[in-house]
């Protein structure tokens, strides 16, 4: 198939596009900035604010994977990139004629009220339902793996022997190889149209932040002190973390709402049917080969 690939230059979109193409399919991606060539991809230069670009994107293309959108931001950035963004790649997606749409959403929009991004998620799922037919959202929980950015942090406390945490609750995981190979599973199977999925590691009831932070202490060889904080300290947190790395701050008052409620577990009604996927990594593997790529990039 050939497939129009949005956020190809991001972590999730990066894996994708490898993915994609070792099972050989055809890749058109977005990006801003110039990329080398590859055989099987042909780069489409644009963003989603621009229409021209999303219908060069789109052009002859099977099926579009929207996996782009806005994680850091204000209220409206959230709104722009992740709500107006996706009624753009749809509009461009049904002047193609393409008939499959795979929307990356976020476990988030479960809980909207709690951050601007989480609202902003389950708006964009509005216009990928209202097309009707041959649409598949999938709500990843936290991801990880080779080039995210986002745990980094995580590893990096793991490595000093602590680790600070929310103050309970459970959560859900995912590889982002595994993510991947649902989102491609999605395009070609009729099992995944008109249906929203919350795929995770397989891990029955998920993580407690303790246990995963553990693990993650296994990952890179050290043992960790976990320390459940409350939500007061962490709000604390938001405010140094601000004064230390301004807008490249990654602990925001979103993400502390979000790391406080208490369940981010995959519902299990919602989980992909065994015919269509199954997760492959596991967890323990998939953090240990994580930390060995951080500590091969210099990351560490």
């Amino acid at each position: 198939m050939r497939i129009a690939i949005t956020g190809g230059t991001g972590f999730v979109g990066s894996h994708l596009i490898e993915l994609a193409l070792a099972e050989g399919h055809r890749i058109n991606a977005l990006t801003r900035r110039p990329q080398a060539p590859q055989e099987g991809l042909t780069w489409i230069h644009g963003a989603l604010d621009a229409p021209e670009s999303l219908a060069a994107l789109c052009a002859g293309c099977d099926a579009v994977i929207h996996v782009a959108g806005v994680i850091n931001g204000s209220a409206h950035d959230f709104h722009q990139g992740n709500v107006v963004g996706t009624e753009a790649i749809i509009a461009a997606a049904a002047g193609a004629g393409v008939e499959r749409f795979v929307h990356v959403s976020s476990l988030s929009a479960r809980e909207p009220s709690l951050s601007a991004y989480g609202r902003s998620k389950l708006e964009s799922e509005e216009p990928v339902i209202a097309i009707g037919r041959g649409w598949t959202i999938i709500r990843p929980p936290a991801i990880y793996g080779p080039r995210d950015r986002e745990m980094l942090d995580l590893f990096r406390f793991a490595r000093r022997g602590v680790l600070p945490l929310p103050p309970g609750g459970r959560i859900s995981v995912i590889h982002v190889q595994d993510l991947c190979c649902l989102l491609l599973a999605c395009i070609h199977n009729p099992l995944a149209e008109g249906r929203l999925f919350e795929p995770d590691d397989g891990r029955e009831d998920g993580w407690t932040p303790v246990e995963f932070a553990r693990a993650i202490g296994r990952a890179v060889g050290r043992r960790v002190l976990a320390l459940p904080m409350p939500k007061a300290l962490l709000m604390a947190g938001v405010r140094i973390d601000k004064a230390i790395r301004g807008e490249k701050a990654k602990l925001t008052r979103d993400r502390v709402n979000y790391f406080c409620h208490p369940d981010w577990v995959a519902a299990p009604h919602a989980r992909p049917p065994a015919d269509l996927w199954l997760p492959h990594v596991p967890t323990e593997d998939g953090l240990a080969a994580t930390a060995r790529w951080y500590q091969a990039q210099g990351w560490f």
